[in-house]
């Protein structure tokens, strides 16, 4: 069984950054994690040598994060070498094998399990992620799509389970999105941006500011 530190307020990673200056913003800002999007069809994609560049210009204590989708092993492998990534997380119908596989490369590893789809929640047993970034999965492309859900519906899951939540937030409703479920991180991406790929820096520190205003109601682990 994994042991985890534990944490006062949920964790933040902003996700989908495509360029150095907004990353290097958003670390300072406060933001644990920053994720890197691998997936091509995505608008917020960055080649890896671009990813390359992020990755060194932020301070060693913010995790990066590659996020992919039913990426070969070797083409994950090959990235997070390029890159410099501490982490990966899998938005795709990746089995547990394959998720061993990364865990055993002393990655952090997040595998995304759905509330309405497949894989869902109901198969975390076999799993053995470092964590799992939960969200509902509606709309076109794998992600939250920025729509919001019935968040509650994860709680009892983030309970038993190190959690991520994902899906529709943004500064003005992480709070509540928080005090229903109360993961032990959060996940954002187009809920603090301007256009698709392109952040807004004040947003982010409102989201920033907002998760860390929250009282956990009981012990939070350290994901990132």
């Amino acid at each position: 069984m994994k042991t985890y530190l534990h944490q006062k307020y949920p964790q933040i990673k902003i996700c989908g950054l495509t360029n150095t200056e907004e990353a290097v913003k958003t670390a300072n800002a406060g933001a644990d994690a920053i994720g890197l999007m691998f997936f091509k069809n995505s608008p917020r994609y960055v080649k890896p040598e671009r990813a390359k560049t992020i990755c060194a210009a932020l301070p060693d204590d913010v995790t990066t994060v590659g996020v992919f989708v039913n990426e070969p092993f070797n083409s994950i492998m090959d990235i997070v070498s390029t890159s410099n990534l501490d982490a990966v997380q899998l938005h795709g119908n990746e089995p547990p094998k394959f998720v061993r596989q990364l865990t055993d490369q002393g990655l952090i590893v997040i595998k995304c399990l759905y509330m309405e789809g497949q894989p869902s929640i109901a198969q975390v047993s076999t799993y053995d992620a470092s964590a799992y970034l939960v969200e509902c999965t509606r709309g076109e492309l794998p992600g939250g799509n920025a729509m919001t859900w019935d968040w509650e519906e994860a709680a009892a899951f983030g309970e038993k389970n190190p959690m991520v939540l994902a899906g529709g937030l943004s500064p003005e409703n992480v709070a509540s999105a928080i005090s229903k479920s109360m993961p032990d991180a959060v996940d954002v991406s187009s809920g603090v941006e301007r256009t698709p790929g392109k952040k807004d820096i004040h947003k982010v520190m409102q989201f920033i500011k907002a998760v860390r205003e929250c009282v956990p109601t009981r012990e939070l682990r350290k994901i990132f």
